[in-house]
């Protein structure tokens, strides 16, 4: 049984495609006959952070993936064939990892205690966690969280640039950058971590300034 909840979606989508239709005629049209973003953006799943309208871009603009804590696990296939058809078919040529304080995926893991099914998808954060323990120590809880999605989002550029698909695009000399990003909640405002690279030779320097140096 339809919801009435669900039936003001369905209403409300009606009227948004009327009005856009009105606004700028042949509008969807036009969309469906080509999809050439710019962009393959990787972002957590949270229902406060959509990529296409914190960045002001119409539909059509980003490619986009999301998933719990904006992770990009070696052996998820899912994120790994939406990096390979952005890359390859698409032909993007940016490719943006963005997290965002307040995280709920890196909050449980700053929380610690039993997190259930939860913990099988975040082992990695709790890797990160691990490995960065000097620079997290000493800060209060509400800063170990926040360095934690900034951290994370460092390291899932790396995860990124060590995909086949990301290394054979830059050995074919193919113009693609990679950069992380962190939304602020409290602010609507996206915070560049300085991690963009072009090559592995250049992420690897950005890398040990951020992290090593």
């Amino acid at each position: 049984m339809t919801t009435s909840r669900v039936t003001d979606l369905l209403a409300a989508n009606k009227a948004w495609a009327a009005q856009q239709e009105t606004d700028e005629p042949g509008f969807f049209s036009g969309l469906a006959a080509q999809q050439k973003p710019d962009y393959l953006w990787i972002g957590c799943a949270d229902s406060r952070v959509p990529a296409n309208q914190i960045t002001g871009m119409r539909p059509g603009e980003v490619f986009v993936h999301r998933n719990v804590a904006n992770l990009v696990q070696p052996a998820d296939i899912n994120v790994l064939t939406v990096i390979a058809y952005a890359v390859n078919a698409l032909g993007v040529e940016d490719i943006i990892v963005c997290g965002h304080y307040g995280c709920g995926g890196v909050q449980a893991v700053v929380d610690g205690g039993n997190l259930g099914m939860l913990a099988d998808w975040l082992w990695q954060i709790r890797a990160i966690e691990a490995t960065h323990t000097g620079d997290l120590a000493g800060r209060d809880l509400v800063e170990r969280a926040r360095r934690l999605c900034e951290l994370n989002v460092i390291e899932q550029v790396i995860n990124v640039a060590r995909t086949s698909v990301v290394q054979q695009a830059w050995e074919d000399g193919k113009r693609l950058s990679l950069h992380g990003w962190v939304y602020g909640l409290e602010d609507g405002l996206l915070r560049d971590l300085s991690v963009s690279a072009s090559s592995t030779d250049e992420l690897q320097a950005r890398y040990d300034e951020l992290i090593a140096g």
